[in-house]
């Protein structure tokens, strides 16, 4: 695996070729991901450097399916993670690997092994971090411009929903971010209350 080679092209191309409108889902959601997913993976304990590598890659190309699909953009970004990840002297079960990761970020989450549980947890590791209101704010933008959602207060109930049925898979994560993330969740039920 030619990881540094691999990293370069994605955020390469992420950088070139994402929409100005991701405001959420940019360059900068990928890489506070892949450095989310890295502590996560030394917190849990991942030490062998296969592993670390892997979660490393899927993590890069988690989203990479923005640059062509907005909808089931996972599996766009498995479809050029198994066209690209060869040049850069990935094996096939290397990349299934890594694919099986993409596809465990989608939501709803359904992680099986302890690599899609982690990057599942830095997918959304913001909902329980001090920086929740400006990152979620983003999220509204995006989907807003997209006419995917409507208003603030109709934003504010998906939030609720989305918040109230979320559970992170790690231990980590979950002694890390499931306090604030209540938290958050409090605040917004009382503005939807108002």
């Amino acid at each position: 695996m030619n990881i540094a080679e691999s990293e370069r092209f994605i955020l390469d191309l992420l950088g070139s070729e994402l929409s100005e409108t991701l405001f959420y889902h940019g360059l900068h959601h990928t890489l506070d991901v892949t450095n989310a997913a890295l502590i996560l993976a030394k917190e849990e304990g991942i030490e062998d450097q296969e592993s670390i590598e892997l979660l490393k890659t899927a993590s890069l190309f988690h989203d990479s399916g923005f640059v062509n699909a907005y909808k089931d953009h996972e599996e766009e970004g498995c479809r050029i993670a198994r066209s690209q990840l060869p040049l850069f002297q990935y094996n096939q079960e290397q990349i299934e690997i890594i694919c099986g990761m993409i596809m465990a970020t989608k939501i709803p989450q359904n992680p099986k092994t302890n690599l899609e549980k982690i990057i599942c947890d830095a997918d959304l590791d913001y909902l329980g971090r001090d920086d929740f209101e400006p990152i979620a704010a983003t999220l509204f933008q995006e989907l807003f411009v997209r006419k995917l959602v409507p208003d603030e207060n109709t934003w504010n109930q998906i939030q609720v929903r989305f918040i109230g049925a979320h559970q992170y898979h790690t231990e980590s994560a979950m002694k890390k971010r499931e306090d604030e993330k209540q938290k958050h969740l409090h605040r917004l039920l009382t503005l939807i209350n108002i």
